[in-house]
């Protein structure tokens, strides 16, 4: 049964913690928001109150984080990080935090305490959340809305989640104590928690990000050229032209391949459902664009506005 959000927002008075060292955070995975998160807990908040550690297939980004004092301890293997959490926190690309929940529900089962509370913080839910039920994980699904260009741990900082949504899903197996942890995890990072239904959760980032995501590399495509196809003629005369234009519509082509694809590959239908509304959106301009005489521009001025009202519309009741 899902949350109706009243108790998600309770606070705890931190009695239920087994130890006085603080909350125990494991982060499977180290890159811009397993780093933010990090440099959050320890930055944002009185120190003590977090206990950091971090694993990671690439030990690098975890090493500066300990010299930066971001991170307490680096696990070397992820049954280590995981023995004595109270939050494991997986923040690995999304077709990874599978393969991690896979690890964790079954070899790695006996490791984790049982009082411990799984999240992660991939862009998709469904899927992600269905796997943690599968194996009956204490599990509550997590996407902070935030992010920058840049990726990796250099980019990670502390006010990157101030006053931005952190989506949260239930999980068929999660707790009240798991929702009073990753509430107190969110509210240390700053942010705002807006609990959601898979579903609907999946459906709305589709729309305001992951179409956007597929469109941006698909312009790039169109325009020049794509996998295993050569370069088209005017792409480089195109190059010399383009400007903010071109560089706003194609910044999400620019983001970390692996990312994009582990990102469409777990909210596919629901990518696929928004492309197919706007390829009808699109097939409407191109039948004005190609009208027998010409395009009416009254139309074309009249989408244009409608378009742009859409956007500047104040704040609906």
């Amino acid at each position: 049964m899902q949350p109706d959000g009243t108790w998600w927002r309770r606070r705890t008075s931190r009695s239920w913690r087994g130890h006085n060292c603080g909350m125990r955070v494991s982060i499977a995975g180290f890159g811009l928001i397993g780093g933010s998160i990090a440099r959050a807990l320890h930055e944002r908040v009185e120190p003590g109150q977090w206990h950091v550690t971090a694993w990671s297939r690439t030990p690098a980004p975890i090493q500066k984080a300990l010299a930066d004092g971001a991170v307490d301890a680096a696990a070397a293997t992820l049954e280590e990080a995981v023995r004595s959490a109270d939050i494991v926190i997986l923040a690995a690309p999304p077709l990874t935090c599978l393969d991690l929940i896979d690890e964790l529900g079954g070899p790695l089962r006996g490791a984790i305490p049982e009082d411990c509370t799984v999240t992660d913080v991939a862009s998709a839910k469904g899927r992600i959340v269905a796997r943690a039920d599968a194996v009956q994980l204490p599990f509550i699904g997590g996407h902070p809305m935030a992010g920058r260009e840049l990726s990796g741990y250099g980019a990670a900082a502390p006010d990157l989640f101030v006053q931005r949504p952190w989506v949260t899903v239930l999980g068929q197996y999660a707790r009240l104590g798991d929702g009073e942890r990753i509430g107190e995890l969110i509210e240390a990072c700053g942010a705002l928690q807006v609990p959601m239904h898979a579903d609907a959760h999946d459906s709305a980032v589709a729309a305001i990000s992951h179409m956007p995501l597929i469109v941006s590399a698909a312009m790039v495509e169109a325009v020049a050229g794509g996998p295993g196809k050569p370069e088209h003629e005017d792409w480089r005369a195109a190059e010399v032209l383009a400007a903010t234009g071109w560089a706003g519509m194609t910044r999400l082509a620019r983001g970390e391949p692996g990312m994009g694809a582990g990102i469409a590959a777990t909210n596919s239908a629901a990518i696929a459902s928004r492309l197919r509304d706007l390829r009808r959106v699109i097939d409407g301009w191109l039948r004005e664009l190609e009208r027998d005489g010409g395009p009416d521009a009254d139309v074309l001025l009249a989408r244009f506005a409608s378009a742009r009202q859409r956007l500047l519309e104040p704040d609906r009741q």
